[in-house]
């Protein structure tokens, strides 16, 4: 059996977190799978089967070189066929395979942190591109990340491989919409908009904020819905107890609920200053929902505009607003382009694929990997 060592910063909340752990249970017992987190085992190693193990390493912020350390003294314990790290975070991967001499190394890149939010840091794709000799493929779940991999790191393009995200659009059909909103705590008769995501900077919530506070209706008419936490959480909920949006903004924390709690909502919106592939975007897709999100990373390649959605620019409160308000004044509309947006996540970005993706390229390397050197 081809034994696969995932590598991530850590198993907390997140896209790319979520996708891993939905790849493994998907891919069932076909592979044996181990994952490495970097930091902590984190909340969503609770979601994994049984028979994977999750190896916490501790690495401090910064430059750690104990954690690389003890990562290759995990891998060469383990000898893995495979090592599949993920994002900057885990580059340290990179050298730590080398040195514990696994056969095969993958590096992903599902998008970029708050402290690089465009992937521009030279520093970063200078170690990037340092490292490439070393790693039999890249892989990425959009376009937009192939293009940076080539243009702005300089990886040759046979070397990547782009797998796009997928849904389990199964999770998000039948919830009911009254419970959601009972769940909630929002009246049926509301106009609910929502998101879900890390509130940090880099997902733009306050835009939206802003956004929100620019359509007419009074708290009996319109809320809004923040699903998630995170370290820009006090400040948004200073903005939003403000007059103008006091009474309209419902913070509904983190929440291990979502395919449910999506169910609640009219109109999906992600601000986001820059995405890889947003697993939020395909579940409101997946949920019925019409779906607005900035021009940014990979949202295009998810929303189509005008069928399934809308695409704004980045930073523009009032665009932003505009296109949240052709929702919220049409229920046809959102209809229309809820649906569209469902059969879409179905037939385009099903979970299936993905995971048949992956799989393809694991038999791959396995079967053309080189000997322990």
């Amino acid at each position: 059996m081809i034994h696969i060592v995932h590598v991530l910063h850590s198993l907390g909340v997140g896209g790319t977190e979520n996708g891993v752990v939905n790849l493994i249970n998907a891919l069932g017992g076909e592979f044996r799978h181990t994952i490495v987190s970097m930091t902590t085992r984190g909340v969503l190693a609770d979601r994994l089967g049984g028979a994977v193990d999750v190896h916490p390493l501790g690495k401090r912020p910064g430059l750690d070189l104990g954690a690389t350390v003890r990562l290759t003294r995990v891998l060469r314990r383990l000898r893995p066929d495979i090592v599949h790290s993920r994002n900057w975070g885990a580059l340290d991967a990179v050298p730590a395979a080398r040195l514990a001499r696994v056969p095969v190394l993958i590096h992903g890149e599902h998008g970029w942190e708050a402290s690089d939010p465009r992937g521009t840091s030279r520093r970063r794709n200078r170690l990037r591109r340092l490292f490439s000799p070393l790693v039999w493929r890249f892989t990425t779940v959009s376009r937009d990340l192939e293009r940076w991999l080539t243009t702005a790191v300089g990886i040759p393009p046979a070397k990547i491989v782009t797998i796009v995200n997928g849904v389990d659009a199964g999770r998000f059909a039948d919830a009911s919409r009254s419970e959601a909103r009972r769940m909630l705590g929002i009246p049926d008769d509301r106009v609910v908009i929502g998101t879900v995501g890390r509130l940090n900077p880099v997902k733009d919530q306050g835009t939206l904020l802003e956004a929100f506070a620019r359509l007419e209706g009074g708290p009996g008419d319109l809320a809004l819905v923040l699903i998630g936490d995170g370290p820009s959480a006090n400040h948004l909920r200073e903005r939003a107890a403000r007059p103008d949006l006091a009474g309209r903004v419902h913070f509904a924390g983190r929440r291990d609920d979502v395919a449910r709690l999506l169910r609640g909502l009219d109109v999906f919106t992600l601000p986001s200053l820059n995405e890889g592939i947003s697993n939020t975007i395909l579940e409101a897709m997946a949920s019925g929902l019409p779906v607005v999100a900035t021009r940014v990373g990979g949202n295009g390649e998810l929303v189509e505009e005008a069928v399934t959605g809308s695409l704004v620019p980045v930073g523009d409160p009032a665009a932003l607003a505009q296109a949240l308000a052709a929702y919220v004044g049409d229920p046809h509309l959102r209809a229309l382009h809820g649906k569209a947006g469902r059969q879409r996540a179905v037939e385009v970005f099903g979970l299936d694929r993905m995971v048949e993706g992956y799989r393809r390229l694991y038999v791959e390397a396995a079967a053309g990997r080189p000997r322990r050197c």
